[in-house]
């Protein structure tokens, strides 16, 4: 299985690396049957072969065999840095790299955007040794832009189709690209950023496990934002450990980001150590049945299912159990983003290059109005929305919904319904229920648990601040006893 160093790339080699996890990746090269360039050019004859059909990937980075060949290079003199040395990694195409490469969040005005500093969790990432592979697309302004527009589209980058069945099933958003990207096999894993839903929602729809972590317990400087009170990174990957691998390397403390200072102490450096293949022994996972209710019949029976497995592997089901802020979730408002996106898009904007079009969200909308053919094939009509506002976050209606907020999804939601049944973890089916760990800023942890006429599906497991851990756990078991994921037919 040798390859390496600009050699054709063979056909044995080209179906190994289908669904190939981290760790093989990693015993491969240490044994010299495959080098890091090798991967970098087997993923980006992947992407050539199938990418077209999937619109997943925006730009190579031209460095990538570069970087590579000298990781390869530091393998022989010095040996590996870790589980992330040489290993290919695509980004979403929010996430600043000082490189030439560029930060677009999917918008034309930012097409010609290159970040003078890398993002905190890009310098992570290099530090541990991985090979930065490219961006990929997104929904627009990550899905702030316009009520009108499908989830995976951009104007820099067209449409994001989901791999399992393109034009058929929900790509999800917006780390669209990402998840495509991931479930065709055109990275090892992607990194991708969630307000509210868009890590977990694309990961369930393309059979992939997602990883949205404790608000701030990753660094957010250098992602262009939407709103600091929800934002963060978090892997996405094909396999639970995987998910743990990037998150060991991606946490730090961060002086230039607030929350990632109130965080400090609470990051691990090895989430792998909580790899438990019989982790569900014991544990307490409630049920919150109001968020089953609108499920159609084969969805029903897939999450059924899942509950099957959780009580065969020795989880005590507490069902149902009610979290008393639910059934006012639906009528919830999204005014804390609104207020939020003005003022963090400005911060990011105004420090951009004098070359770029565009340093202030009313220029974003001005020039949008301009390149109407390119820009606004679905209206704009959230960025005005957001416009409208002070931009200060000093008006009362913000202050008044942030505090309703986190008091409602917290005290009266994930912590109460956790305390109260003494829960290790909640259990939503699909990505329900991903608006109230938003808000609350708590961690989701989505696995495939099967499939439907709709595509794939997963279960995601939910606690309170800083659970990872314990979320890691209890999805690794549920993965480890089904191996629901299959790869997409490309």
């Amino acid at each position: 299985m040798k390859h390496g160093g600009g050699q054709p790339v063979n056909a044995k080699l080209n179906e190994w690396i289908v669904e190939v996890d981290i760790h093989t990746l990693q015993k491969a090269m240490e044994a010299g049957e495959v080098s890091s360039l090798g991967l970098v050019e087997l993923y980006l004859e992947r992407i050539e072969l199938y990418d077209h059909a999937i619109h997943a990937v925006l730009e190579i980075n031209p460095d990538a065999k570069e970087l590579a060949r000298l990781l390869d290079e530091e393998r022989q003199s010095q040996g590996s840095r870790g589980p992330l040395h040489g290993i290919p990694i695509l980004l979403k195409d929010n996430i600043d790299t000082a490189d030439r490469m560029h930060t677009s969040a999917g918008s034309v005005a930012l097409a010609n955007s290159v970040a003078a500093e890398d993002a905190f969790i890009v310098m992570q990432l290099r530090k541990a040794g991985a090979v930065l592979l490219g961006k990929v697309n997104m929904t627009e302004w990550a899905n702030f832009m316009s009520a009108a527009m499908p989830s995976g589209y951009s104007s820099r980058g067209g449409q994001v189709w989901n791999p399992y069945g393109p034009g058929k099933f929900d790509v999800g958003g917006s780390s669209a690209g990402s998840g495509a990207a991931v479930a065709a096999s055109f990275a090892a894993a992607a990194i991708g950023t969630e307000t509210s839903g868009s890590i977990v929602n694309p990961a369930h729809h393309n059979s992939l496990v997602g990883l949205k972590p404790t608000v701030g317990l990753l660094s957010r400087t250098g992602i262009i934002p939407i709103a600091h009170s929800q934002d963060t990174p978090g892997p996405m990957t094909r396999t639970v450990a995987d998910a743990a691998v990037l998150l060991s390397a991606l946490t730090g403390t961060d002086a230039r980001d607030a929350m990632s200072l109130a965080s400090e102490g609470r990051g691990l450096q090895d989430y792998t150590s909580f790899l438990d293949a019989k982790g569900l022994q014991g544990a307490r996972i409630g049920i919150p049945r109001w968020f089953y209710q609108n499920l159609n019949e084969e969805a029903r029976l897939v999450a059924e299912n899942a509950m099957k497995v959780l009580r065969e592997q020795g989880a005590d089901l507490i069902d149902p159990v009610s979290l008393p802020c639910e059934q006012q979730a639906a009528a919830w408002n999204i005014d804390v983003l609104r207020y939020e996106f003005k003022k963090d898009l400005n911060d990011y904007l105004a420090k951009l290059a004098a070359s770029v079009p565009v340093h202030s969200l009313e220029e974003v909308i001005a020039f949008n109005r301009a390149h109407v053919d390119a820009a606004l094939v679905y209206g704009q009509n959230m960025l005005i929305w957001s416009d409208e506002t002070s931009g200060t976050l000093t008006e009362t209606n913000y202050l008044e919904s942030l505090h309703h907020y986190q008091k409602f999804t917290r005290a009266q939601g994930i912590d109460h319904v956790i305390a109260e049944h003494q829960l290790d973890a909640l259990l939503f089916p699909c990505d329900e229920g991903e608006d109230i760990a938003a808000r609350a800023g708590y961690p989701l942890l989505i696995v495939p648990a099967g499939y439907t006429a709709e595509g794939p599906m997963g279960v995601m497991f939910a606690a309170g601040a800083y659970s990872e851990p314990t979320l890691i756990k209890l999805a690794y078991a549920f993965e480890q006893a089904t191996h629901y994921r299959r790869p997409p037919v490309l």
